[in-house]
């Protein structure tokens, strides 16, 4: 099995006269820039299509249609259909949900989006109420015979670092109480965890020290998935976590990291860049893609 992820910038179908168009991959205070929306998307879906991956971990969806007119418009017609697509709703107030498309039907999916610390027996931090949900977005489950995947984004570093930091350990432990249970669980915890490059007490540590995380297979020069133009820096928020039995059945799964839809500001990275990208846009995404191989699954 192929599994790619990607955070796809704010995927979200906007009305119009024609029947729609896709919002462009821009965070909202950046300035519109309407004529580089389409072929950001273009470029997205040809950095999916890149990946020929049999499933794909999906993060900031605005919600079911708005991933349904990507595919349909953009992603099918040069990659083939996923005719199996998941965007549940999650807890983001902008709708920037996760989101999970196969070529295979999984056995099982779920969201976890409505759990709360007294569901998973957590503390929450201070001033959290006890019945507000644990996801800043979702922990979306799905399997696929022996292997569990959860689809995860979480909070970001802004605009309180340090309510950030607490939001994000829960999220983590949250995840580790979800996590099946057994030496020999085969299980895979991918997306964007949102930890920042800084250094200090790693907010996720519970997760990395439950499992192996992929990405350390790869040269540190090689494992960044995201560039910060203001600062001018590289760091690695998306990150697959692998089980202890998974990680030992595939000795050899090795992430690819496909910069190719960033923009040439981010510098080089693995691959060329597509066809159009531009120096900030148009690209594919603020993030790159991650992809790895999980034979015999």
């Amino acid at each position: 099995m192929r599994i790619a992820s990607l955070n796809m910038q704010n995927l979200r179908l906007l009305p119009d006269e024609a029947g729609g168009h896709l919002h462009g991959a821009r965070d909202r205070d950046e300035p519109p820039a309407p004529q580089h929306d389409d072929a950001d998307r273009r470029l997205t879906a040809e950095l999916l299509a890149a990946t020929q991956a049999d499933v794909v971990a999906l993060q900031e969806v605005f919600d079911a249609e708005s991933l349904d007119f990507f595919h349909d418009r953009y992603l099918a017609p040069r990659a083939g259909p996923y005719r199996h697509r998941l965007c549940l709703p999650g807890n983001d107030g902008r709708g920037l949900d996760v989101a999970l498309m196969a070529r295979r039907r999984w056995d099982v999916a779920r969201s976890h989006a409505a759990l709360t610390a007294t569901d998973l027996g957590l503390s929450a931090p201070g001033g959290m109420p006890p019945d507000q949900p644990v996801f800043r977005r979702d922990c979306l489950e799905a399997q696929f015979g022996a292997l569990t995947l959860f689809v995860v984004h979480f909070k970001a570093p802004a605009p309180d670092p340090a309510r950030a930091w607490a939001l994000r350990r829960l999220e983590a432990e949250a995840v580790l109480r979800l996590l099946p249970k057994g030496r020999d669980a085969l299980w895979l915890v991918i997306g964007d965890l949102n930890e920042p490059r800084e250094g200090g007490a790693r907010a996720i540590a519970p997760l990395e020290a439950a499992g192996v995380d992929l990405g350390l297979r790869l040269p540190e020069h090689a494992r960044w998935t995201y560039y910060e133009p203001h600062i001018g820096a590289h760091h690695r928020p998306d990150a697959l976590i692998a089980s202890p039995a998974l990680a030992a059945r595939c000795p050899d799964a090795v992430p690819r990291v496909l910069h190719r839809g960033l923009g040439h500001e981010a510098g080089p990275g693995q691959g060329a860049r597509l066809e159009g990208v531009g120096h900030h846009r148009p690209h594919a995404s603020d993030h790159a893609a991650l992809v790895v191989d999980l034979p015999g699954l």
